[in-house]
């Protein structure tokens, strides 16, 4: 874990953490996943933490908490591919819950059902399933 080091997001970081999670399904602009929305959430208590390869400085994962007053949630918890499998989701997770436990709220997370390495993880670290959920959004409030 030397090589690499757990951080705070700066703006700075931006372009990259949209790279990676286009890279890995996780994210993009037209998501709601933009600067704004980033600040925003932070500032309400959130937390977007940066998993950086000190070797090359490069981005190689990030866990994203936001909060609604009430709870925790976890989004664009994920590694670049080239880093996946090198058991550094464990740090990264280990480190987000951390803030979680430093905060007292609950945390929730939404996977998808065949993503098992992920699940297998959450269920490691104490994620309990809820139940057979169905997960609905509305993305563009013009469709209202």
């Amino acid at each position: 874990m030397k090589r690499y080091r757990i951080r705070d997001y700066e703006p700075v970081d931006y372009d990259a953490i949209m790279n990676l999670w286009q890279l890995t399904g996780m994210g993009k602009p037209e998501r709601g996943d933009d600067k704004v929305t980033i600040d925003r959430c932070i500032q309400k208590g959130g937390r977007l933490l940066i998993l950086e390869d000190s070797s090359n400085n490069k981005i190689s994962g990030t866990s994203w908490l936001t909060f609604d007053g009430r709870r925790l949630y976890l989004h664009h918890f994920g590694l670049l591919p080239e880093y996946q499998g090198k058991g550094l989701s464990k740090h990264l997770l280990e480190k987000t819950l951390e803030y979680v436990k430093e905060t007292g709220y609950q945390v929730k997370l939404e996977v998808h059902s065949t993503n098992t390495v992920a699940i297998n993880l959450y269920k490691k670290y104490g994620f309990k399933y809820l139940g057979d959920y169905e997960v609905f959004i509305i993305r563009n409030t013009d469709d209202i």
